[in-house]
């Protein structure tokens, strides 16, 4: 039978095929094997035919959602232009218009002073770029992070002569209230974080190499969507400003809006010097951008620098989107949206025991998936111990991945489709693009809010989440009209 058009044999055929083919670094096609073929705001069509709410958002790089209007008619007047697609970092116009917009963006304190590096085409060589900047800058060899963030991973972009000169980057304690790593939480638990850095950092025999630069996730995304508090990200700020230590802002998934603010920094009014920018300023493209205080790229001349930093037509869907999000007041738009998601989702939560947190901030969510019965027998056990009938702390209720991976399999049945992060794979993420309607939100909240449901209910029942049918939900006839893009 042919396979050129959407029909099953396609559907069935390519995933078999590519599991054939490509190598086991494949990981989204794992959990999620459709076959997209077309794509508007929300909603992406599968070669089935059956249409999903897509609250992946490549990976949040589609601040606009797929394919939105301006970023096409962006990318259209570049190719019918007759300009180069391939620069280098050569000056043009399309690069220049993105500088500009971008520098309208920028906190308050940085754009007087910032300096703008067109690193590779991916986030992670962004990372290394900012790691390879403070190093020269400062002299030093180490750096700080802190555990469960993502641009950790890219510590693996340092060289063989980098590795052997002895850089070690030391990990800290970030803030979180449900598995505090001090076991207190709130307040408490933030003032901790906070003394245990500055505690690391003034121990002349604490073994970690004096810092090159601190690097920080106002929201740890892959981590399992954690904001960090205001109070903590203004006392990063003064701890390393007080000691000459250049603070990087990692903004990868945080930027253009995602959280309420057009840079998550802006909401404890801090000014980096150095901002990791990729996945949604390339408006759906592949592009990462170093924005740094000018004085500390004195030494970055003759550099090695990637060759597809200056991809054209990245550069122009980025400035469209940009635009688009400052003009329409996007930011401020998540702000109250995600407000109002956030407080439905914490109702879930109240409901139902194998949810253990919500969390998030603007258009940003995580659901953490936990074992009920080992968290409500713990509860039982302390409260025999002590006569209280106080349960058990939060924290003692193990991660279930199990459970996350079954929820985000019942979200895809009912034609919704999320992601899995956190420290244990277990926390359901959400990352709608900035343009989802009030409409959209509700179906994206109904087939959740039902998906987690089941999954209790399975459990519940036998003890471990129990298969279910390939069948369209009972919200499946309102996808046609809740899919469509919210305005342009």
């Amino acid at each position: 039978m042919a396979e050129s058009s959407h029909g099953g044999c396609v559907s069935e055929g390519a995933p078999r095929r590519q599991s054939a083919r490509e190598s086991a670094a494949r990981t989204y096609a794992r959990a999620l094997p459709i076959v997209p073929v077309r794509a508007r705001g929300l909603t992406i069509e599968g070669a089935d035919g059956r249409r999903y709410l897509d609250c992946l958002s490549g990976a949040g790089a589609l601040a606009l959602g797929h394919n939105h209007p301006v970023v096409l008619e962006a990318i259209r007047k570049v190719l019918d232009s007759g300009a180069p697609l391939h620069a280098l970092d050569l000056a043009t116009p399309v690069e220049d218009a993105f500088v500009a917009e971008l520098f309208r963006t920028l906190p308050a304190g940085l754009a007087d002073h910032a300096r703008v590096q067109f690193c590779g085409p991916a986030g992670t060589d962004a990372v290394a770029a900012a790691f390879k900047l403070v190093r020269a800058a400062t002299g030093r060899t180490g750096m700080l992070a802190f555990t469960g963030a993502h641009h950790c991973m890219a510590t693996s972009a340092f060289d063989t002569s980098e590795e052997a000169a002895g850089v070690r980057v030391t990990r800290l304690p970030y803030p979180q209230d449900y598995r505090c790593p001090f076991g207190v939480g709130g307040t408490r638990g933030t003032e901790l974080t906070a003394r245990w850095t500055e505690s690391l950092l003034d121990d002349p025999v604490s073994g970690a190499p004096r810092p090159a630069g601190l690097i920080v996730e106002a929201v740890q995304s892959e981590g399992g969507v954690i904001p960090a508090p205001d109070t903590w990200m203004r006392r990063m700020r003064q701890i390393t400003a007080a000691r000459s230590i250049p603070l990087i802002a990692d903004e990868v998934h945080t930027g253009v809006g995602r959280t309420g603010a057009f840079w998550a920094v802006e909401h404890s009014g801090i000014t980096p010097d150095v901002m990791i920018l990729s996945k949604a300023i390339g408006g759906s493209l592949p592009l990462s951008v170093l924005v740094h205080r000018d004085d500390l790229g004195r030494c970055e001349r003759g550099a090695p620098a990637d060759t597809f930093r200056g991809n054209q037509l990245a550069l122009a869907a980025g400035t469209a989107t940009l635009t688009y999000v400052r003009e329409n007041g996007l930011a401020e738009r998540a702000s109250v949206l995600g407000a109002r998601m956030l407080c439905r989702l914490r109702d879930l939560g109240q409901r139902l025991s194998c949810v253990g947190e919500v969390r998030g901030r603007g258009l940003m969510f995580g659901v953490e998936l936990v074992d009920p019965e080992v968290g409500r027998r713990h509860a039982e056990a302390e409260a025999g111990r002590s006569g209280s009938a106080e349960s058990a702390a939060t924290d003692s209720r193990p991660a279930a991945p199990e459970l996350a991976a079954a929820v985000q399999r019942e979200c895809l049945r009912r034609g919704l489709i999320v992601e899995l992060g956190g420290r244990h794979a277990s926390v359901v993420r959400l990352l709608p693009p900035l343009t989802i309607s009030d409409e959209q939100a509700d179906a994206v909240l109904d087939r959740l809010s039902d998906a987690v449901e089941a999954v209790a209910r399975g459990h519940t029942s036998h003890g471990q989440t129990g298969p279910s049918g390939h069948a369209h939900h009972r919200h499946g006839d309102r996808a046609a009209r809740v899919g469509q893009p919210a305005g342009r």
